[in-house]
C-alpha cells in the first residue's frame, strides 16, 4: 500500500494532465519528467549537481551536530553552565536560520564555507536542544551513583550522559538532517552556482519546470533515504528502545 499510493497518484497526474484537466506548462506529466530525469544523468549535470550537495550536506552537518552534541551533554551534566547558556540558545534558537544567511555571505563570502555554516546553525541547535533534554532526563540515580563511586568527568560524559540521552540525541540528529536538506536548497538557490538547489532554481528562472520536479523529486528522496539509514543506525546502536 505504501508504494501504490504514490503510484496512483502520479497516474492520476498523468491522466489529469492529457486530458487537458491540469494545466501542463505548470504542471508537466510525470511522463515528461522523467524524461528530463534521463536526460540530466546521460549528460551527468545530475550526478555531478547530487554529489556538490551531498557534500556540502555532510560537511555542514558535522560542523553543527559535533559542537551541538558536546555543548548539549556540558549543558545537561551542568547546572551552572546550563543556567548561563540557555538564555542565550533560548534567544538564538527561534530564528529563522534562512534569515541569517545574508549575514553568514558577508561574514564568510559566498563561497563554499556559507554553505556549509548555514547548515550547521540549523543542525546545531537541534541537536544541542535534544541532547540537553535527553541528559536533564536521566534518572538521577545513575548520576548519584557514579558520584558514589568516584567517577570522572570523563566517565560521566561516556557512560552516563551519552548513553542515556541517545534516544533523544537520535531525535535531535534526525531533525537535523531534515533542517540541512532544508536549508540546503535554500543556501544554493541564492549563493551558488551549483547544486540540486541551484538546479531546482535555475528551472525556475527559465520555465524548465520539467528541470524543477526533478531537483524537488531528488531532494525527496534524499530525505526518504536518510531517514531509513538514520532509523537503522539507530535500531543498532540503541536496540533497547525499539525492544
Amino acid at each position: 500500500m505504501s508504494v501504490l499510493s504514490p503510484v496512483a497518484l502520479l497516474v492520476l497526474w498523468e491522466m489529469l494532465v492529457r486530458l487537458k484537466l491540469l494545466d501542463a506548462r505548470f504542471f508537466p506529466p510525470p511522463s515528461g519528467i522523467v524524461g528530463t530525469f534521463v536526460d540530466l544523468l546521460v549528460s551527468g549535470e545530475l550526478l555531478q549537481a547530487l554529489l556538490i550537495s551531498l557534500s556540502r550536506i555532510f560537511i555542514g552537518f558535522v560542523v553543527g551536530a559535533v559542537p551541538g552534541l558536546l555543548i548539549g551533554l556540558t549543558m545537561g551534566l551542568f547546572p551552572l553552565v546550563r543556567a548561563a547558556l540557555e538564555p542565550m540558545v533560548a534567544a538564538l534558537y527561534p530564528i529563522p536560520k534562512i534569515a541569517l544567511l545574508p549575514l553568514i555571505m558577508i561574514l564568510f563570502g559566498i563561497g563554499e564555507w556559507s554553505k556549509y555554516i548555514t547548515i550547521a546553525i540549523g543542525v546545531f541547535f537541534l541537536v544541542l536542544i535534544n541532547t540537553v533534554a535527553g541528559v536533564v532526563n536521566i534518572d538521577r540515580i545513575y548520576l548519584d551513583v557514579a558520584r558514589n563511586f568516584g567517577a570522572s568527568r570523563k566517565d560521566f560524559y561516556t557512560t552516563i550522559a551519552l548513553p542515556g540521552a541517545l534516544p533523544l540525541i537520535f531525535t535531535g540528529i534526525k531533525l537535523g538532517m531534515g533542517m540541512a536538506l532544508l536549508l540546503i536548497v535554500a543556501a544554493e538557490m541564492i549563493g551558488a552556482k551549483s547544486g540540486i538547489g541551484y538546479m531546482i532554481w535555475t528551472g525556475y528562472d527559465t520555465f524548465y519546470l520539467e528541470k524543477m520536479y526533478v531537483g524537488l523529486v531528488i531532494m525527496s528522496f534524499l530525505g526518504y533515504v536518510f531517514t531509513l539509514v538514520l532509523d537503522e543506525l539507530e535500531r543498532w546502536i540503541i536496540p533497547w528502545k525499539h525492544s
